[in-house]
């Protein structure tokens, strides 16, 4: 993986962690998620009106990750009902690379080199620890099956879509229609669901709406055009360094802790992210 490409993955992350943390601004956290969706249908529309069409293979691996990616919003939208973003964050990040990296070497996906698959395991465990207040610290555990939920669902969604955007010609494209359709999909569900008040909120509701669409956008899209230069299982692994991004914008926004144990697991998920490099 080139310095170039390393450095993209990194603000990938941090755009990311960024979006993550405008919904959990937010009171009812799946209305936060219903407005960033549909805000993200306008930006995925933006973006499909100034690109060619996919190519035809794509649009199998594009309908499968439009399933995948609603899965993912509803999972985390209760995760953060239940719980921190420091805790749910690390939980629902740091499951998917092991899950992804086991995936593409039993199926021969994209194999890594060992150093690589040294570096996933350190980050990983470094991605678990941070993760393990949520047992030690009388945190609520309700957030557990949502947070592995979205774990599992944002495994599949990276393998199939770093797959997707190769086959599909236009890495950038492929990410707008992915983006307008999970958007709309998850924007129209929410207040059949919930009510129409999903979709109700104020101006400054929006604006965080429209700044988490624009960061989510830039965040995926990014990292797809990095799985169609480098090994999907590493660029997956660095992505999951946006946990050091959450749990900074946790600390000095939300107040949340900063322990010792948070501390050593940062180091570990540094340590992993330096392996990956070798």
């Amino acid at each position: 993986m080139s310095l170039p490409i390393l450095f993209a993955v990194l603000a990938a992350a941090l755009l990311h962690a960024l979006w993550n943390a405008l919904v959990r601004l937010g009171g009812s956290k799946i209305r936060a998620m219903a407005m960033l969706s549909l805000a993200e249908a306008g930006v995925g529309l933006a973006i499909v009106l100034a690109r060619p069409l996919p190519a035809a293979a794509a649009w199998p691996w594009l309908i499968a990750s439009c399933g995948l990616q609603v899965a993912y919003k509803t999972f985390l939208a209760h995760a953060y009902e239940a719980g921190d973003l420091s805790r749910v964050y690390p939980i629902s990040r740091g499951t998917a690379p092991m899950l992804v990296a086991i995936v593409s070497a039993l199926f021969a996906i994209d194999p890594i080199a060992p150093a690589g698959y040294l570096g996933v395991a350190v980050l990983a465990s470094g991605i678990l620890f941070m993760a393990h207040g949520v047992f030690t610290d009388g945190e609520s555990r309700r957030l557990l099956p949502f947070a592995l939920g979205a774990a599992l669902s944002t495994a599949s969604y990276t393998l199939v879509d770093g797959i997707g955007a190769r086959v599909s010609g236009d890495a950038a494209g492929y990410v707008g229609w992915l983006m307008m359709g999970s958007g709309l999909i998850f924007a129209l569900a929410a207040p059949a669901w919930r009510g129409a008040a999903m979709l109700r909120g104020s101006a400054r509701d929006w604006l965080f709406a429209a700044l988490g669409a624009a960061a989510s956008y830039g965040a995926y899209a990014i990292s797809i055009w990095a799985m169609t230069r480098a090994p999907i299982a590493l660029v997956a692994v660095l992505r999951e360094t946006s946990i050091l991004f959450a749990v900074l914008i946790g600390w000095l926004v939300f107040h949340e802790r900063m322990t010792r144990t948070k501390a050593v697991a940062a180091a570990l998920i540094v340590t992993g992210v330096v392996l990956t490099r070798l």
